[in-house]
């Protein structure tokens, strides 16, 4: 399995802050700008990205590293000590300025590469298949 990076956070934000009014900039690679055609019709996203500075890789983890909570299994947490260490955020787009994207709500850490920009979908807006 081969993934690339397709940008890179630009962000304040650090371990265990609460992000969700935090503005942040996903640079995406020049290579890749072109995949962001329209993008600016979307209102939220749903971003992917790398832990980067994660060293751990647990199956049980107390949730926001907090040992006076119970255990968890790491599929049932946020938490970046996982087997692949992915992470997975739903952001509000701000505003598109080339390749950057302008967003409210990115969790990540400055640094962080990206490796993959989704539109998101919710249930209700989902098509009903015509059978």
């Amino acid at each position: 399995m081969r993934i690339v990076p397709i940008g890179y956070v630009r962000s304040t934000a650090t371990a265990g802050m609460d992000c969700r009014e935090l503005e942040s900039v996903v640079e995406v690679l020049p290579e890749f700008e072109e995949g962001l055609y329209t993008i600016e019709r979307e209102r939220e996203l749903v971003i992917l990205y790398v832990f980067d500075r994660s060293e751990g890789r647990a199956l049980k983890v107390h949730p926001r590293g907090d040992p006076s909570t119970p255990l968890r299994g790491v599929f049932a947490t946020r938490s970046p000590d996982r087997p692949n260490r992915i992470g997975m955020t739903t952001v509000e787009l701000i505003r598109r300025e080339g390749r950057l994207l302008h967003v409210k709500g990115l969790d990540a850490m400055d640094g962080s590469p990206v490796i993959d920009i989704k539109p998101l979908i919710r249930p209700d807006q989902r098509p009903i298949s015509q059978k």
